[in-house]
């Protein structure tokens, strides 16, 4: 059974706004049920100091945090992977734009 179809040209919608994880885990889920940094720790295992860092963006969501945020929140861990990609895609895209010049697209080949 196919779970997500991959294709070559999976995407992510470009008009809507590129969120950080942590900014997604704060705005999303910690502040509507009034979670502190302190509390998601106790829940998850990861060091609150670890999740200030998530949410400051100076720490990336890796798998074993993924998973841990998804067992206490109504996520799956894949959706915090994926919002970490698109997160690092979009910056390194943004940071390339800015100091190389972007190159034609490979022709078709019949």
């Amino acid at each position: 059974m196919e779970l997500i179809k991959l294709t070559p040209r999976l995407g992510v919608d470009p008009s809507l706004r590129l969120r950080s994880p942590g900014e997604v885990l704060s705005h999303d889920y910690m502040r509507p049920e009034s979670i502190n940094p302190a509390q998601l720790a106790r829940r998850t295992g990861i060091q609150a100091r670890h999740i200030k860092e998530l949410i400051a963006g100076s720490r990336r969501v890796t798998p074993k945090y993924a998973i841990r945020l998804a067992a206490v929140l109504p996520t799956s861990a894949l959706y915090w992977l994926v919002l970490q990609a698109r997160y690092d895609l979009a910056r390194e895209e943004r940071d390339i734009a800015t100091t190389v010049p972007m190159l034609d697209p490979p022709s078709r080949r019949s």
